[in-house]
């Protein structure tokens, strides 16, 4: 029975081929002579050649690299960005009926998005806020892929490159900024110490045996040093009262 070997060869091919197994991160949109009829998957599937076809779609997250763009900031810096975002396929009849190439069409919306997004902002803004500019661009995605059953889960910004006189001019503007702040520092500490002192004139002034008691002090620390001669004008208000304390001078046998 030869001439049943090749219905049997034909038909084990038409089985073979209509036998799919999708992984557990594929599904299978599928079309029925060019009509939507449902996503199959995970597993294995059935699907009648010549009347069916399918389209795998991949639900792992993606991760799409931005290239670097052209951005002027709004106070007419010009930058180079470049940034990547994490997005995943949640529906995707969606992401193949919707658009025709998802990964196209996600990285040129991340594109000129991110343009739009930093040149809102000033240059200082894009360097010390970059996490809320992120957040900014990943919510723009993520309602404007809606439509296409995408998710977009994550956009950060990796670089912001500057160019050399704009390099120069930041470490400049910093410098200055330390500079100000020294000079700040430095009238607090005037200023506490004058304060300081003007307290302790004033304690001094109103207990002249405080100010006397001082007077001495400074005698016996400057006697320490006996490799000069030192000529130290005594105040008289300073004799006179220690003539005082002592019961004045007696002037007679």
């Amino acid at each position: 029975m030869p001439f049943l070997i090749v219905p049997a060869v034909l038909l084990l091919m038409l089985l073979a081929s209509s036998i799919k197994v999708l992984k557990e991160y594929e599904r299978a949109v599928t079309f029925t002579l060019g009509r939507f009829t449902g996503v199959k998957g995970p597993g294995l599937i059935i699907v009648i050649p010549a009347v069916q076809q399918i389209v795998r779609v991949d639900l792992r997250v993606i991760v799409l690299d931005v290239p670097s763009q052209d951005v002027i900031s709004r106070d007419n810096v010009s930058v180079k960005v470049n940034a990547v975002v994490y997005f995943r396929i949640v529906d995707p009849e969606k992401a193949v009926i919707q658009v025709v190439n998802v990964f196209e069409a996600t990285s040129q919306l991340a594109q000129t998005t991110l343009r739009s997004v930093l040149g809102q902002h000033e240059l200082d803004e894009m360097l010390a806020e970059r996490d809320k500019m992120n957040a900014d661009i990943q919510k723009i995605l993520d309602r404007q892929t809606d439509a296409w059953g995408i998710k977009v889960s994550n956009v950060e910004i990796k670089h912001i490159d500057l160019n050399e006189t704009m390099v120069r001019a930041i470490a400049a503007q910093a410098e200055a900024e330390r500079a100000r702040r020294a000079k700040i520092i430095h009238a607090e500490g005037e200023k506490q110490a004058s304060e300081m002192l003007a307290q302790a004139a004033q304690m001094l002034a109103s207990q002249p045996q405080a100010l006397q008691l001082r007077y001495l002090q400074t005698l016996t620390e400057i006697a320490k040093d006996r490799t000069n001669t030192i000529v130290f004008p005594v105040p008289l208000d300073l004799l006179q009262g220690l003539l005082g304390q002592t019961g004045g001078v007696r002037t007679g046998p």
